[in-house]
């Protein structure tokens, strides 16, 4: 990969990749037609020198600026609706996600109820509610600034429930970003933490995408070289950043969020009780149930194995030793590995089981997972 070079793709839409093309972006919203984007972003974003020269360089192109960052660390509805709100009072005419998966779902599941007016989850993909998109979604930029989620080139938003935290799916196609500007150089100051626990979530987007049971042979064959590519700069990216490995990282986040298409598995139905329960950011919550996941995933899986440690560098007929590589990289990234290190106690087994057996990603498992999996899985990881 040519750091230097800036590339337009467009798969699965319309993207600009590669160093300094965040410049790009007062220009192409101009040839758009459009002078009054709202910027949505969460707090800690907001505050970055980044971000406001991004302000900065749109207003100095002429072009109206305002910012929402009012939402959670794991969103809620009510951050949905407060930036809907907030776009009609001040008159906006598009929406540029800037951000982790957070503020880009929340740009996307607020672009969806500017001119949707049922109750927003209503259009939960898992009760059919995809069926009710049907009218125009505003104009909707993506600027990812981490490289986990991959929610830039995404169709969908997850947003819980303010009360049950129960996580929702906002799905459509036409929720898909109309230009994505994905940027090396703006994941460059992230701290190592934050890329370590973001980059496990783009691992374990490859990893479970390739495992899924559903047929997608176009996803599989991303997901192994969005593996191949995060093996090479994992470690570099988190305690030695260099252009190359963010670029790597940033590549790999994306393709993991295409592969998912095929569907992920019992590890995310592990990780997603965390972060409604405790609050447990998403990467990190991946990362510790990753290698606990794949070992209940190994038996009579022994060829994927084998190709997923070819992938990341292991070797042939590695698939053994896959499971340890795990663990090893967790430490290495200086993540917990461990469920006690991230503030899971025994009282919260019986209920973390009882929401990963309700969660919607472990039935596109390879194979099945059950609640006394789930309860023993906990467990094991405690």
């Amino acid at each position: 990969m040519d750091v230097k070079s800036r590339y337009s793709l467009n798969f699965p839409t319309a993207i600009r990749f590669g160093a300094g093309v965040i410049d790009e972006l007062a220009y192409y919203l101009k040839a758009q037609g459009l002078a009054h984007p709202l910027l949505v972003t969460d707090p800690l974003v907001r505050e970055l020198d980044f971000f406001k020269l991004i302000v900065k360089a749109l207003k100095q192109a002429g072009i109206s600026v305002e910012v929402f960052s009012e939402m959670h660390k794991n969103p809620v509805k009510s951050d949905v609706l407060k930036g809907k709100d907030f776009y009609g009072t001040t008159g906006r005419d598009s929406i540029v996600g800037i951000g982790g998966g957070v503020p880009l779902d929340v740009a996307r599941a607020i672009a969806l109820s500017i001119n949707h007016h049922r109750d927003l989850f209503d259009y939960d993909d898992l009760i059919g509610g995809d069926q009710y998109v049907t009218e125009p979604i505003p104009h909707l930029v993506t600027v990812p600034t981490t490289s986990g989620t991959g929610s830039e080139v995404g169709r969908s938003a997850i947003i819980a429930e303010d009360d049950t935290k129960k996580k929702r799916i906002l799905f459509a196609p036409s929720l898909m970003a109309k230009m994505v500007f994905a940027d090396p150089v703006l994941t460059m100051d992230l701290p190592p933490f934050v890329t370590a626990a973001t980059g496990m979530d783009a691992l374990t987007h490859n990893l479970e995408a390739f495992l899924a049971k559903n047929f997608q042979p176009l996803c599989s064959g991303i997901a192994m070289e969005g593996m191949k590519l995060i093996s090479e700069s994992i470690v570099q990216a988190t305690h030695k950043s260099d252009l190359e490995s963010r670029a790597k990282m940033l590549m790999a986040s994306m393709m993991g969020a295409v592969a998912f298409q095929k569907g992920l598995g019992v590890v995310h139905s592990l990780a997603h009780p965390l972060s409604s329960l405790l609050d447990t950011h998403h990467g990190l919550a991946n990362a510790v149930n990753l290698p606990f996941g794949m070992r209940y995933n190994f038996a009579g899986f022994e060829e994927q194995f084998d190709q997923m440690a070819y992938m990341m560098g292991l070797g042939p007929k590695a698939g053994s030793r896959f499971v340890d590589y795990l663990f090893d990289l967790n430490q290495e990234l200086n993540l917990p590995i461990r469920l006690s290190d991230i503030g899971v106690e025994d009282g919260h087994i019986e209920t973390l089981a009882d929401l990963a057996y309700a969660d919607f990603c472990h039935p596109n498992n390879p194979k099945p997972v059950t609640r006394d999996d789930f309860r023993k899985l906990y467990l094991e990881a405690l």
